[in-house]
């Protein structure tokens, strides 16, 4: 990539942090407490499909 289209690049993604900005501020504040059960059911895909991934890495 030329010198331009990485500033541009980088100057595109400023742009996108500072437009999504209010809705994270909001989202953030508004957000409730997770409970145990919920987290546990979050992670349990989260490590089953690393193990998955770790396991096509060990056998190619």
């Amino acid at each position: 990539m030329a010198l331009w289209e990485k500033l541009l690049l980088g100057v595109l993604v400023v742009v996108v942090l500072l437009w999504f900005r209010p809705g994270l501020k909001a989202a953030f504040k508004e957000r409730r407490a997770a409970s145990q059960a919920e987290w546990i059911s979050a992670l349990i895909p989260i490590a089953l499909v690393a193990a998955f991934v770790v396991l096509l890495i060990v056998f190619s």
